[in-house]
């Protein structure tokens, strides 16, 4: 069973991002604690796919994505992206899960 749960971690930590995360940024530990959960209420499956960013922080990304692309970024904002990138990806993870929470519940009536 632990061979498993580690193998189920390795695929889990690929899966986060292309990127390295960082061990102790605080995207890093929060998916440390996600990894630790597998069960989550409807209700919560609810809230977590209607959470997005706002404009202000879209706008942000968007300004810090082109400036990566011309090669122009500061160390700090090398920081920030990556920092928006890491909790973009958490935020997937758990609106995937969600998803298929839901699904799953959906399902369940029909196959009894």
């Amino acid at each position: 069973m632990q061979d498993r749960r580690l193998h189920d971690n390795e695929k889990y930590r690929a899966r986060m991002s292309s990127q390295i995360l960082v061990p102790n940024t605080e995207a890093a530990i929060f998916a440390r604690l996600l990894e630790t959960k597998d069960v989550m209420s409807p209700a919560a499956a609810e809230y977590f796919l209607s959470i997005d960013f706002a404009g202000p922080d879209l706008d942000r990304m968007n300004l810090l994505s082109e400036r990566a692309r011309e090669g122009n970024l500061t160390p700090e904002e090398t920081a920030e992206l990556d920092s928006y990138l890491d909790v973009g990806t958490l935020l997937s993870i758990l609106q995937s899960r969600a998803r298929r929470l839901l699904r799953r519940q959906r399902e369940l009536p029909s196959q009894q």
